[in-house]
């Protein structure tokens, strides 16, 4: 007998590789394909799985990738020899530029402690799958039929998770399974992993994490051999989550559909594309998919041009030669504009202007209302706002900074209520949201520095930089009115409001309610449109109730952030008002 090592441990016999997923170019025998079904093809909701490696033909693969419906994105996996099945099919066909990877179940290995502030559960009711298309939407993903997604989730062959934050009690992350055996009787007991997406602001640290691991140990109570995924070869953060968690490369692709959402994938990009801001990188991902061409002008300013059919039109994000520059000065000017709103026939709140040395009417507003907020009459982006002064000595240092950013400065009453935001494009209410101040939600360990800090680096990554929030006095002041220090370490759940402005670039954040805006509203706001003479335009209003028809105007904005409204379809109507010809028949 060989004699033991101490220290040393038997290892379990590992089997072959599996040959008919890892092994694109080998033949299968019969008895590797007895008891599987064949030419499986799974309805995703968003699009279809076709396993490829349940098609005896390539030409079968071929004539399934063609039944593609519109708007949706179908997927071979595990196609043998796919190379041969692109050239079957080379202008309909191309191969994924993703990688596949693979975890071999008994060798995962559960982590010791809980992720914290994260509760992975099975969706339970169809509101679920709408929450989790609402995650898909933020991701940029194609969103799925929330009634076949919940008729799937009824057969223990998927398996949909999703992620709540422990503090908020809000769907954060979510995560499909297949279960390639219940399926169609996979012979290697396989399962697969998609659609993995999480809130990229407001989701905990690990979320990611936490949704894989569970998936994968629902694997694992089943006996299942591996869990595969797709990713996209550049994702280097999904990467490294994966590789930490044991997965690894095997040789698998995906082989797709040419067509207008993947386009990205197999079309030459514009050079510079990458680095475009959101604002204006939506709008180039939008033109691109219509086959209009294309080119960035500045990408640091968010310029481009976009040509079509000889005709060509420039941008700077959602402000384009359409708006003629009377129209954007109207809204520069906020002195201006309130005086078009109140011709208009539109509610503007109650107002005094201010100079250097000239506070008289506005320390008598104050006086009059209690509580006021000091702007520049021109700017953007929040610079210069003070909110909530409630007397002289406030007024004078609001005043103060604001005029750092222009002479004149405008004094509104303070109206209480919701900021709302809506979008009119072309004479028409596209989408709405509420914006909200930036507020972090304690975990219990952090202090609120700390606490604004890691907020402001989801919301830094998540915009590309647009949206982070500042570590200044404005927000220790804003703090301290919540009865917090910097230093404090509050409670876990514990919400704290850190700005007192909702706009976005500090760290404001944004829900969409287009659905529930009130018709008033939204006629004040294309009233308000139309008075400005501006084909896009944001209109800001304060209200009481998002659902009701009180509203006061705050502003309008010339260049408003399209990205910001998803899953509502900005950029396509942006697109169809700049080049009418290549809309789609709705």
């Amino acid at each position: 007998m060989t004699p033991r090592l101490a220290g040393h441990r038997r290892r379990t016999p590992v089997a072959n590789t599996p040959a008919l997923t890892d092994r694109s170019w080998q033949e299968p025998s019969e008895h590797q394909l007895q008891g599987m079904q064949h030419d499986v093809v799974l309805d995703m909701g968003w699009g279809r799985l076709v396993f490829g490696q349940t098609f005896a033909d390539l030409r079968g693969i071929v004539d399934a990738l063609r039944a593609e419906e519109s708007g949706e994105r179908d997927i071979c996996i595990y196609p043998r020899d796919p190379h041969v099945l692109v050239g079957l099919a080379p202008d309909e066909l191309f191969i994924d530029p993703s990688y596949t990877y693979r975890l071999d179940l008994y060798r995962y290995r559960a982590r010791h402690e809980l992720i914290r502030g994260v509760f992975v559960r099975t969706a339970t009711s169809r509101a679920d799958m709408e929450a989790i298309n609402e995650i898909y939407a933020l991701n940029g993903m194609v969103v799925g039929e929330a009634d076949i997604m919940w008729d799937n989730h009824r057969t223990r062959c998927f398996t949909y998770l999703v992620a709540e934050d422990t503090r908020t009690g809000r769907i954060v992350g979510t995560v499909t399974g297949v279960d390639h055996t219940l399926a169609f009787d996979d012979p290697e007991g396989g399962t697969s992993l998609w659609c993995l997406a999480v809130h990229n602001q407001d989701a905990p640290p690990g979320t990611g994490e936490a949704l894989v691991r569970v998936l994968a140990e629902r694997y694992v109570g089943r006996g299942r051999a591996y869990l595969d995924l797709s990713v996209m070869h550049d994702n280097e953060g999904a990467i490294r989550l994966y590789r930490k968690l044991g997965f690894g490369r095997v040789s698998a692709v995906c082989v797709k559909r040419k067509n207008p959402i993947n386009t990205p994938l197999y079309a030459a990009r514009p050079p510079g594309l990458v680095d475009l801001n959101p604002y204006a990188r939506i709008i180039a991902e939008e033109a691109l998919r219509r086959g209009i061409r294309v080119e960035v002008l500045d990408a640091e300013f968010g310029e481009l041009r976009l040509s079509v059919g000889g005709r060509t039109v420039v941008t700077r994000e959602s402000l384009s030669e359409f708006t003629t520059a009377v129209a954007m000065s109207r809204c520069d000017d906020k002195r201006v504009t309130r005086r078009i709103m109140e011709r208009a026939g539109v509610r503007v709140a109650r107002g005094a202007l201010a100079r250097e040395g000239q506070l008289e009417e506005a320390a008598a507003l104050v006086r009059e209302v209690g509580s006021v907020v000091v702007k520049p009459a021109r700017g953007e982006q929040g610079r210069g706002i003070t909110v909530g002064v409630t007397d002289e000595a406030g007024l004078e240092k609001a005043v103060r900074y604001a005029l750092q950013f222009c002479p004149d400065v405008l004094v509104e009453e303070l109206v209480p209520g919701d900021d709302l935001r809506v979008l009119v494009i072309d004479r028409q209410v596209v989408a709405a949201a509420v914006r909200r101040p930036a507020e972090v939600v304690a975990d219990g360990r952090s202090t609120v520095t700390e606490l604004v800090r890691s907020t402001s680096r989801r919301r830094e990554r998540a915009t590309g930089g647009e949206s982070r929030i500042p570590l200044d006095d404005t927000t220790a002041e804003v703090v301290a009115d919540a009865g917090w220090s910097m230093d404090d370490v509050p409670p876990n759940g514990q919400r704290i409001q850190v700005r007192r402005t909702a706009n976005l670039h500090t760290g404001g954040t944004i829900e969409d309610v287009t659905a529930q805006v009130h018709p008033e509203v939204a006629a004040a706001a294309v009233r308000a449109a139309q008075a400005l003479d501006i084909p896009v335009t944001g209109i800001d209003f304060l209200v009481d109730d998002v659902a009701g028809p009180d509203y006061v105007f705050i502003e309008a904005n010339e260049r408003p952030g399209l990205a910001n409204h998803e899953p509502q379809p900005t950029a396509e109507r942006f697109v169809d008002l700049l080049f009418p010809e290549t809309r789609k028949r709705r």
